[in-house]
């Protein structure tokens, strides 16, 4: 949500400041007019300084990803945002949570109460928009959707594929969040968000069916619970598995949104359901060709929806006394006469099976053999990106089921250079998922090898070149 809503809000005027545990995750989007910064709701001294000055701020904070019992960390994480922004002197919170089922509420809907309860329990006005199913790329729940409907040609279900939800458009809910800054309401308020359509999660599965060419089987059992049915979820989507499976859970519940007050504030012409997975399978095929890699872009999913979202990664690091340049210099060696900097061997078995199935194994495109430009391909890779002396992305062209890349990034640390490999995964279904874990136990010998062995070599070569520049003097 934040990343739609940040470049959204800068769009409307707002001077924008987003914020995540890692800047340098938000400054990948590169958004104009929005600054970038670091900081961690469970660590509060690190807020203070992000918030200064700021009039409005917008709470998007899940803590399902740290597991077990994540809903105390949820209350620890709100509490800590709102004394901060006390201190700040902030005017207004605008909280985005989710609709209330009647029922006995599910541990993923008790976490999202629990923040709204500690965000109103200070001195600052509190604005809560609860939505169902937010229709758009990257939204959880419906990413899970459509990793079920990609994925599995027939279903076996609990019944709570038989329940309603009122989903809506994210381009509704921008307008409404922006919105929602400078209402004039009084006091705290709880607002629910809805789109017009009410559905069953079936009719849900079969419409985004429709769109891609699929047409699940779903067959509701009484005897499958919704906790029984999130284990399976490991093996079918990428979606972070404890969000996967507390969204899951919570789904034994009707979510059916009322809107009547925001729709008279705010009016707007809400999306149907239809429209809204038209409009989100069009936005990202007219995603801006990133210059790295990020989360959901198409261009990283080998520009196929039908690729999960959600990355799986893995990264390695190592210190180094060489320069920004060596370190650049000894990277655009990658590839060259099947040289990936680590376990030649290995990598040799890979290409030679790729070559094997008609994969592009043992061809080349490059056109300097000193240098990398962008759009080379380089064996199974291709140049998707670069930034002198600081990064380089490589899309993988390797027949398998989804779509790599990896990214290598240079770094200062102190006075000394730290070379980072990170290997991304879009996996295609349980197959995609299956060559992940197959091939994840290589991942850490493969990555620390050739991290390690470009910093050896770019040590050699400012070795080299200090010695050469003695003689001349």
């Amino acid at each position: 949500m934040g990343s739609n809503l940040a470049p959204a809000l800068a769009a409307h005027g707002w001077h924008v400041r987003a914020v995540a545990r890692s800047a340098a995750v938000l400054e990948a989007r590169e958004w104009p007019g929005v600054e970038c910064w670091s900081a961690d709701v469970l660590q509060p001294e690190t807020l203070g300084p992000v918030l200064a000055g700021a009039d409005v701020v917008y709470y998007l904070v899940h803590m399902m990803w740290s597991g077990g019992d994540f809903v105390p960390v949820e209350r620890r994480a709100a509490e800590n945002a709102r004394k901060a922004c006390e201190a700040a002197g902030v005017r207004r919170i605008v909280y985005l949570g989710g609709i209330m089922p009647k029922e006995k509420l599910s541990r993923h809907m008790e976490g999202r109460a629990v923040v709204g309860d500690a965000l109103r329990e200070g001195s600052i006005q509190v604005i809560e928009l609860q939505a169902a199913m937010i229709v758009g790329p990257g939204s959880a729940a419906f990413e899970v959707i459509r990793d079920l409907v990609n994925h599995l040609p027939v279903m076996i279900t609990p019944k709570w594929v038989r329940r309603h939800s009122t989903p809506i458009a994210l381009e509704n809910v921008l307008t409404y969040m922006i919105g929602a800054a400078n209402l004039p309401f009084e006091g705290n308020r709880i607002l629910e968000l809805a789109g017009p359509d009410v559905l069953t999660y079936q009719e849900i599965m079969e419409i985004y069916g429709e769109f891609v060419g699929k047409k699940p089987i779903v067959i509701p059992v009484p005897v499958l619970t919704p906790k029984l049915s999130s284990y399976w979820l490991y093996f079918v989507t990428s979606v972070p598995p404890t969000t996967a499976m507390s969204l899951v859970e919570g789904l034994a519940h009707d979510y059916i949104g009322e809107g009547r007050e925001m729709r008279e504030r705010v009016p707007q012409r809400l999306l149907t359901f239809r429209e809204s997975v038209a409009v989100t399978l069009q936005a990202e095929k007219n995603h801006e060709m990133p210059a790295r890699w990020v989360e959901g872009s198409i261009v990283c999913r080998d520009w196929n929806p039908r690729y999960s979202f959600y990355a799986k990664k893995f990264c390695g690091e190592y210190e180094t006394r060489a320069s920004r340049e060596a370190l650049f210099k000894v990277l655009q060696q990658f590839g060259e006469d099947g040289d990936f900097f680590s376990y030649r061997a290995l990598w040799w078995l890979r290409r030679a099976f790729d070559w094997l199935i008609g994969g592009p194994s043992f061809r080349t495109g490059r056109r300097d053999p000193d240098t990398l430009r962008m759009g080379d391909v380089v064996d199974g890779w291709r140049v998707l990106g670069m930034q002198p002396n600081e990064r380089l992305t490589l899309s993988m062209l390797m027949r398998a089921p989804g779509s790599g890349l990896q990214e290598f990034n240079i770094r200062e640390r102190g006075d000394r250079r730290v070379v980072e490999l990170c290997a991304y995964w879009h996996p295609a279904g349980f197959w995609g998922l299956l060559y992940w874990y197959a091939h994840l136990p290589l991942y850490s010998p493969l990555v620390q090898g050739a991290v390690a062995e470009v910093a050896r070599r770019a040590e050699s070569l400012d070795d080299e070149r200090a010695a050469t520049a003695e003689q001349v003097v």
